[in-house]
């Protein structure tokens, strides 16, 4: 008898959706690509579906990265000492960027997919720059052999002449695009554009991209308000009185924004995707994830560069929750008092990666709750197994546990639209080996290519 999914059997279930609460020992039950019960003592034929213990493992939605450059994971490592100027200098701006082949993209966004569906993100936004048509149909192709969910959001190149204020250049190749890999919205890959904005671009550009991605049913995202131009261009501003933020408008960073401009954003729906490591490190500015809540807005999470740190979320809720506080926390020192509450909570971080990326991606009505009738994208991490999990061994707040002790290490089954992507910690129906063959000749040729330097300090040659 052909089975009709998967039980995961008597797990400690953390569904996001309120009115189904956090559940102990409960089963979750996939039919085909969608949750089809949760619950304790369900009544079922259990002969019908393939049977996951899931005791002694914390079942929860699949994480939603909202904002990575995914064929960085080529130059993995590389950037650990680069500030914002200098990861620009080498990746774009007549950088390493511009000199792949299209079959390194191809290689690339599917290495950086694996990484991303190892470490339990079930759905990224692919902020890409491709270089030709051919550069583009190779980095799509790399997320569909991956299996994983992606918004493909299309840009132009990285070159010095597209990325200043007064480049006029539109992206050109987005209908062709959209008409050939994006024809349904409930398929696994769906559309976006990512647009440079008009901090590095001319507002005309800008205007008209907006218009391009809205015909074309797209979600829009941009890097705006980080470093000093953010301070000083107001973008956000300008976007509003012209009457043309919205929720399909994602936007990334935010760091160097006015108060009202976070207010803006969420007033008329838009979303914020916040990179609190990369943020941090390179001079965006400080993370704007408590301004943007204190304006009633709910902040989404994202990797940003693989270059400069691991393809985790988990790091970056532990980076989001803890710079967060740190603000919070000196303001009332400096005000001679000791901090009480603590302002944020684990549960809020967790909703943010889960139920907030699905928001900002206009994915909510499918993922980042586990509900009967959304999509089956599921992980389960394992609390138990002394080999691999002294770090979540016992675990008495699973919410704390997942945010702030979990690494890839301990997610031991992934789930996307009901198809088993990692099963006992290693992915499933992957021939790792001929990943790594092709990602060894990919590095081989980009280091023929170009010399990648820390500030005038070269890496290696």
């Amino acid at each position: 008898m052909k089975k009709k999914g998967y039980i995961l059997k008597s797990g400690t279930v953390l569904s996001m959706d309120h009115a189904i609460g956090n559940v102990k020992k409960a089963d979750v039950v996939i039919n085909g690509s969608t949750i089809e019960a949760i619950g304790n003592n369900l009544q079922l034929d259990e002969s019908a579906y393939h049977i996951i213990d899931a005791s002694e493992h914390i079942i929860m939605p699949g994480l939603v990265d909202t904002h990575r450059h995914m064929w960085e994971s080529l130059v993995r490592t590389a950037g650990t000492n680069w500030s914002l100027p200098v990861y620009l200098q080498n990746l774009y701006y007549g950088g390493l960027g511009s000199r792949l082949r299209p079959q390194d993209s191809y290689i690339a966004n599917l290495l950086g997919s694996l990484e991303a569906l190892h470490a339990g993100v079930t759905t990224v936004l692919d902020w890409s720059m491709p270089y030709s048509p051919e550069h583009t149909d190779e980095l799509i192709r790399g997320l569909q052999e991956a299996g994983i969910r992606s918004v493909f959001a299309l840009g132009v190149p990285g070159e010095t002449e597209y990325w200043n204020r007064d480049s006029r250049l539109v992206i050109s190749d987005a209908e062709r695009v959209k008409k050939q890999y994006f024809t349904s919205q409930d398929q696994l890959l769906t559309m976006g554009l990512a647009i440079r904005g008009s901090e590095f671009s001319h507002w005309d550009t800008t205007v008209t991209e907006i218009g391009i991605a809205r015909q074309l049913e797209a979600i829009c995202s941009m890097h705006i308000g980080f470093g000093n131009w953010g301070a000083v261009d107001h973008s956000v501003t300008k976007l509003y009185e012209a009457g043309l933020l919205g929720p399909d408008l994602n936007m990334v960073h935010g760091n160097k924004m006015m108060t009202e401009e976070y207010k803006m954003l969420a007033d008329t729906g838009a979303s914020l995707s916040v990179t609190p490591e990369v943020e941090m490190m390179m001079g965006h500015g400080y993370p704007a994830t408590g301004f943007f809540l204190e304006q009633g807005g709910m902040p989404s999470l994202g990797v940003d560069v693989v270059t400069s740190t691991g393809g985790d979320l988990f790091a970056q809720m532990k980076f989001m929750l803890q710079a967060e506080r740190a603000r919070v926390n000196e303001e009332i020192l400096n005000s001679g008092n000791m901090p009480g509450e603590l302002n944020l909570l684990s549960q809020q971080v967790l909703e943010f990666a889960t139920v907030g990326g699905a928001k900002a991606l206009q994915l909510d009505s499918q993922i980042g709750q586990l509900t009967p009738g959304k999509q089956a994208d599921i992980i389960m991490i394992s609390t138990s197994d002394l080999n691999t999990d002294l770090n979540l061994f016992p675990v008495i707040d699973p919410i704390g546990a997942v945010v702030q002790f979990t690494n890839p290490s301990n997610v031991d089954t992934v789930f996307v639209g009901g198809r088993l992507m990692k099963q006992h910690g290693q992915l499933v129906g992957v021939d790792i080996e001929r990943v790594r063959r092709l990602v060894s000749e990919s590095r081989a040729y980009l280091d023929t290519q170009y010399v990648l330097s820390d500030a005038g300090r070269v890496i290696y040659s």
